[in-house]
């Protein structure tokens, strides 16, 4: 049996709760509760996008326009670091190094906030032009 409880009013809560406590306590099968934030949503994903493009049109980067992709990188990586997480790095297949991005679709409504936010302090100090979508 899966059950998903979206916490929006009281009643939602305690029908959650009501559902916990008739669960059975087994010692050797027990039950696995999870309590997660909200996944990010998609006008969010949008903004983002819409962030990129406008950074990407505008801004130089050492002498170089930056794809959006690369930009959302390193937005990426400035938010992990803001977090003091790591970015994580492999070895390349070929020899070098590979810096492993962060997969936004995976982050929680919380933190893509953050890195929104970033995004608009970053375009800000450089002046950017936001379209009507960002």
């Amino acid at each position: 049996m899966r059950q998903i409880y979206m916490l929006r009013n009281e009643a939602i809560r305690n029908n959650a709760i009501d559902a916990i406590l008739s669960l059975p306590i087994d010692d050797k099968s027990p039950h696995e509760v999870h309590i997660k934030e909200p996944k990010r949503s998609n006008p969010q994903n949008r903004l983002m996008w819409a962030l990129l493009q406008d950074v990407s049109r505008q801004v130089l980067w050492h002498g170089q326009r930056l794809a959006p992709e690369d930009w959302k990188d390193l937005f990426t990586a400035l938010w992990l670091k803001t977090k003091k997480l790591e970015q994580r790095s492999v070895p390349g297949i070929d020899g070098g190094v590979v810096m492993l991005g962060v997969r936004t679709s995976k982050m929680r409504k919380a933190s893509m906030t953050e890195l929104i936010e970033i995004m608009f302090w970053f375009g800000s100090e450089r002046n950017v032009r936001w379209s009507d979508d960002s």
